[in-house]
């Protein structure tokens, strides 16, 4: 067998694969959205969404056995389900980037110190308050979140600025002292407040979670995180370049500095977004990544995809343990991808064994 039909077949098998994660998410999907405190038959429940996305043309309501599992699937359910799809995109899409950004297999979407900066943010709005308005009190934790998100993002990027072109290093050291200074900030708000439920509130925050989703916020968040997934599909030649080092990309006539800086603004829009409304999930944007380079390779131009659908279908799945786990109790899902992470994050530093340089 020659080169040509060699990679002819590697093509197809990629193909296949991603076939069978869009199959796979999709009957994740019905599965996520059937069980719950009222159970509803799978095919019912798939029975409901086909007729639902279809707009009636297929599936049919007629075996459904109560109306409650309509109003149950499409207003609590179907709006969880497409939170916890969308979210583990732009985890796993913003690790992808920031690992190609700072060269490093063990960075996620919050290395940058852009969880401390919302944490602080929503510890602010939920202990201090932004004011009365009706728009701020309804959405003051998610708009406390983004902004602490963007703030810290813009303050690493003038930090790592400083003296010289922003590198993979300076841009890690930069988050490092950042978030240190954020997480102090906001451990200061929680001594001095005098809460007991907004205390209550930031912790349960902090730990992540998908219960605040809804129809009202799935329209901006659906943007934010395909625009961005859009975006760097397109961006795989750069991100390529990145792992080759300043230097080679010196040759080929690529300036990192400035698509570093550009792909900081990008992840930190995704994922101030993301933290705005869930809360923090840690380790997708690590484990989901260095997964599926063993599975996809390591070419941009075919990670990106499979990186995206596995880490949708990773999350639907961490949301289903965190509703099924302990009977009539919710966990919160930061809780679920810390459990899986962990070991395998560990796995990881003691298969590559990974030191200063390496």
């Amino acid at each position: 067998m020659n080169s040509k039909d060699t990679t002819k077949g590697m093509g197809s098998l990629y193909y296949v694969m991603i076939l069978f994660l869009i199959c796979l998410i999709l009957i994740s999907a019905v599965y996520s959205v059937s069980i719950g405190q009222v159970h509803i038959p799978f095919g019912q429940a798939m029975d409901i969404m086909v007729h639902t996305l279809t707009n009636g043309h297929w599936g049919s309501l007629h075996q459904v056995d109560s109306e409650s599992y309509l109003n149950i699937i499409l207003q609590v359910r179907m709006p969880r389900v497409i939170f916890a799809l969308l979210i583990g995109m732009g985890l796993s899409l913003c690790g992808t980037i920031m690992q190609a950004v700072v060269q490093n297999p063990l960075a996620d979407p919050y290395i940058l110190g852009i969880s401390s900066g919302a944490s602080l943010g929503a510890t602010f709005a939920i202990l201090v308050g932004f004011g009365s308005g009706a728009l701020l009190s309804q959405f003051g934790v998610a708009f406390g979140a983004f902004v602490g998100a963007m703030i810290t993002s813009v303050a690493v990027l003038v930090l790592s600025s400083i003296g010289g072109k922003a590198t993979s290093v300076k841009l890690v050291l930069s988050g490092v002292v950042i978030g240190a200074l954020c997480s102090a900030f906001s451990s200061l708000i929680i001594y001095f407040a005098n809460n007991a439920d907004g205390i209550k509130t930031v912790t349960f925050w902090s730990m992540g979670s998908l219960a605040s989703s809804s129809w009202e916020k799935v329209p901006i968040l659906a943007v934010v995180v395909l625009l961005g997934c859009i975006l760097f599909l397109f961006q795989h030649r750069v991100l390529n370049t990145m792992l080759l080092g300043d230097e080679s990309a010196i040759t080929l006539g690529i300036n990192l500095s400035a698509y570093r800086k550009f792909y900081m603004i990008a992840t930190a829009l995704i994922t101030g977004t993301m933290v705005a409304y869930a809360g923090m999930i840690g380790f997708v944007g690590l484990i989901v990544p260095h997964i599926s380079r063993g599975i996809f390779s390591a070419d941009h131009r075919r990670l990106m995809l499979g990186t995206l659908l596995s880490g949708g279908l990773f999350l639907i799945w961490s949301d289903i343990l965190s509703r099924t786990l302990i009977h009539n109790v919710e966990l919160p899902i930061g809780i679920i991808t810390s459990v899986i992470g962990s070991p395998l994050f560990i796995y990881m530093i003691v298969k590559k064994g990974y030191n200063f340089g390496g």
